[in-house]
């Protein structure tokens, strides 16, 4: 565990207390906000620029009652959204991040669409270590069962939220994939099959064998299709929490992104000695994932660990947003050795780069 401090260094009790506050009243402050952005308040404090306006000129548009301006603006206030001078309020710095800022926004409708209400059970998912929260959309016994048959909202929140994190590094991480020069490689946990369409039109003579669940499978077909690659892509409908089902073996690289963070770590294990013993001779595992250990910012660190919670109520019960040493330990103890680690990657992934023990790079 590396050291690591959130607070300011010289943070006073006081401070420390107001701060304390802002967590017990988290959820409301949340709701709030997000009222006031959906229904066009703070677009129009933001088209009124500087001077702002006065609850009684925002309510003689018609669109909202005044006791719904005061109450839903003095909460923006209090957390930093909006401020107020001569009786007249303008939207702040935080405000303009809400209305402009695509990751921000994309968060915000992410923990509302799917995990608002269940995280209420929250306690029972991390006493049972099983998603309870997720019967707040539907009965399945992990969330990946339901993924396509999510309702909306929740559905394209979902997507949105992993496709936004995802979809800024495939472009820039080609090159690391193809550094061996790979003619067959594994995506396991293809999901959309998303990585394998850009990976089949980055490279005109590579094969893509795609790992993971059968109704994942059948949308990654569609996509593949659509991007006129199909007959370079082979589908291997596998249940990754079966350990008795070995990986097609012969890979000279073996994908995964974003996906080991779906599994507890006795799971991570079973999968971790599966792909090694599907390795070619010299072939490698490349694992791209977002570890909160390895960003630059706290900003970063601060979204990916409290991202952690969303697995264990409404994902998989005991899953989480790792830190890079665990997948080290772990890659370890299935006969694989860390030979490159790159950070930096889109917003923030990390890519480590493992060969089997003993073997050349």
């Amino acid at each position: 565990m590396l050291d690591k401090k959130f607070s300011p260094e010289r943070q006073t009790a006081f401070e420390a207390r107001f701060e304390a506050q802002k967590i017990a009243f988290g959820p409301v402050v949340f709701q709030c906000v997000r009222y006031a952005w959906k229904r066009g308040m703070l677009q129009t404090l933001a088209d009124a620029g500087e001077t702002g306006l006065t609850v009684t000129e925002m309510a003689a548009s018609g669109r909202w009652t005044e006791y719904a301006l005061k109450v839903v603006l003095e909460t923006c206030l209090s957390a930093g959204v909006v401020f107020v001078h001569g009786g007249r309020y303008a939207l702040d710095k935080a405000g303009f991040c809400i209305l402009t800022d695509s990751i921000t926004q994309i968060n915000i409708d992410f923990n509302h669409d799917v995990c608002y209400q269940g995280l209420f059970k929250l306690d029972q998912s991390l006493d049972a270590e099983k998603p309870i929260g997720l019967k707040a959309l539907g009965e399945w016994p992990t969330l990946y069962q339901g993924l396509s048959e999510l309702s909306e909202p929740a559905k394209t929140s979902w997507f949105a939220f992993d496709h936004h994190y995802s979809d800024t590094s495939f472009p820039s991480i080609m090159p690391d994939v193809f550094a061996t020069a790979p003619r067959k490689v594994m995506d396991v946990g293809a999901n959309t099959g998303k990585f394998s369409c850009v990976a089949l039109d980055y490279n005109a003579s590579v094969e893509l064998h795609l790992v993971d669940l059968p109704r994942q499978l059948s949308v990654a077909a569609t996509a593949l299709e659509a991007a006129g690659v199909r007959q370079r892509a082979h589908l291997h409908p596998t249940d990754l929490l079966d350990p008795a089902l070995a990986l097609p073996s012969g890979m000279d690289v073996i994908w995964m992104s974003q996906f080991l963070s779906c599994f507890s770590e006795p799971a991570i294990a079973t999968i971790l000695q599966r792909a090694s013993a599907a390795l070619a001779p010299q072939g490698q595992l490349l694992v791209m994932d977002t570890f909160w250990d390895r960003q630059r910012y706290d900003i970063a660190s601060y979204c990916l660990i409290n991202t952690s919670p969303y697995f264990t109520a409404m994902a998989s019960g005991n899953s989480k947003i790792y830190e890079s040493g665990d997948y080290v330990r772990l890659a370890e103890a299935a006969g694989l050795t860390l030979l490159t680690a790159r950070d930096g990657i889109g917003y923030c992934h990390s890519l480590l780069r493992f060969g089997r023990a003993g073997r050349a790079e």
